[in-house]
């Protein structure tokens, strides 16, 4: 497992509050549109990334996190595996403190680099469950 409960925690707690969902869009079906619905519920700012950049959840989307204007504590990756590397290192070069990989994203390499950068990981978790579990 990529990130002890002790990791989950702190990005949960510590991390700071706006988190960047890399994937979400304004399909509900999507596991993105309620795992961001549940961050809001736990009082996270959660700001769509998506290229199609949407508002969801009465937030403006951006098409990137290059063009988000302001700074981002976590980015949540909702991309296939073999995209989520890219994304992990544009989150360390936006400064984020951190970088949670959704359930089925996993890149050795990419978790790999971001630890090393002093950016905590978690990698093949979901917040929408671990966050409840603080309570």
């Amino acid at each position: 497992m990529y990130g002890d409960d002790a990791t989950v925690r702190k990005i949960l707690t510590e991390s700071g509050d706006t988190w960047a969902v890399v994937g979400l869009s304004s399909n509900r079906q999507r596991a993105a549109y309620g795992v961001a619905q549940v961050l809001q519920r736990f009082g996270k700012r959660v700001v769509p990334v998506h290229p199609k950049a949407e508002t969801v959840h009465g937030e403006r989307g951006y098409a990137s996190l290059a063009d988000i204007p302001f700074d981002v504590d976590v980015v949540d990756v909702f991309v296939n595996s073999d995209l989520a590397g890219a994304v992990a290192d544009e989150a360390v070069a936006k400064g984020a403190r951190a970088v949670w990989f959704q359930l089925g994203v996993v890149d050795e390499e990419a978790y790999a680099r971001t630890r090393a950068a002093g950016v905590d990981m978690v990698m093949d978790r979901c917040p929408a469950i671990e966050i409840p579990r603080l309570a």
